[in-house]
């Protein structure tokens, strides 16, 4: 699942690398790695309700 800041971090980095901008491309890269870091959030987040709802759902039996 790629999130809105990875697209943009990606065109960043492109477009800083395309006309050698080492300060824009740093920025995409940044940007890339927020992205990253908010993915990986949301998984662990989805992971822990889908943990919490399975135990839930067992003691209810």
């Amino acid at each position: 699942m790629t999130n809105f800041d990875q697209i943009k971090g990606k065109v960043k980095e492109t477009a800083g690398e395309a006309v050698d901008n080492d300060r824009l491309a740093d920025k995409g890269r940044a940007d890339r790695a927020k992205g990253k870091a908010k993915e990986a959030a949301d998984k662990a987040k989805d992971r822990a309700k889908k943990a919490s709802d399975d135990a839930r759902s067992r003691f209810a039996e």
